[in-house]
């Protein structure tokens, strides 16, 4: 079945779709009443419905089977991660990382950031995407972009975690995940956190940590934290 996201809340056994869902549902799956489909609010909830009443604007479905707390994960996951220059990498990094299993994304603005002004509502609309493509019912929160400093000064319950190239011999990320179950790890830009930044980070107990032997891109690099992460809970 096809699945779709809708922010409106189940009124009296049904749910009315957005104007974008909408359009979608009817003009490009061009289904009809009484054809199934599934939604979910991003909030953990699952809905097997039909559509009672088809319309391009505001098509209302019947909910026919709920399930709370669908696929849920034993954890949390939070990327703190530099854009990058060319969009596109961005978007795949989050695209990639919603359908591995993330829990939130905070844009952070570095001294060697070569990006310093993003566009959320695409982003929404990328991790929107790959939500329902990969048919999960939890929508990774994106939070406004924010400095290293800022963020880092920031009171955080997770584990926090920096993944650092150069000079500090980091342990592999995945040596250090033990039992952690609140994960926080921040990914720099192209050109790496500065030296005061991780000098910062480490002071805020943030842990330096590796992710391999070979030098990844910003957004491998938030992809490869991401797989760690959910592969240590398999």
């Amino acid at each position: 079945m096809q699945w779709f996201y809708s922010e409106s809340k189940e009124v009296n056994g049904t749910i009315i779709l957005s104007d974008s869902e909408s359009h979608h549902c009817t003009r490009v799956l061009r289904m009809q009443n009484g054809n199934n489909l599934v939604c979910t609010d991003g909030k953990g909830n699952y809905y097997e419905c039909e559509i009672i009443d088809i319309n391009p604007r505001s098509t209302v479905l019947k909910v026919l089977k709920h399930e709370k707390d669908f696929g849920k994960r034993p954890y949390t996951l939070h990327i703190a991660i530099a854009p990058t220059k060319n969009n596109e990498r961005m978007e795949w990094f989050l695209e990639k990382s919603t359908e591995i299993g993330i829990t939130e994304v905070t844009p952070i603005l570095c001294t060697h950031s070569e990006r310093k002004v993003i566009k959320p509502d695409r982003f929404r609309r990328v991790i929107e995407s790959a939500m329902k493509q990969s048919q999960q019912t939890y929508l990774p929160k994106l939070n406004e972009m924010i400095s290293f400093e800022q963020f880092v000064n920031k009171t955080h319950t997770s584990t926090k975690y920096i993944a650092y190239c150069e000079e500090i011999p980091a342990i592999h990320f995945n040596k250090v995940l033990g039992n952690a179950t609140y994960i926080l790890i921040m990914i720099g830009p192209e050109g790496d956190f500065s030296k005061e930044e991780v000098k910062l980070a480490t002071e805020n107990g943030f842990i330096p940590v590796g992710l391999g032997n070979t030098r990844l891109r910003t957004e491998t690099a938030g992809i490869v934290a991401s797989a760690l992460v959910a592969n240590s809970f398999v």
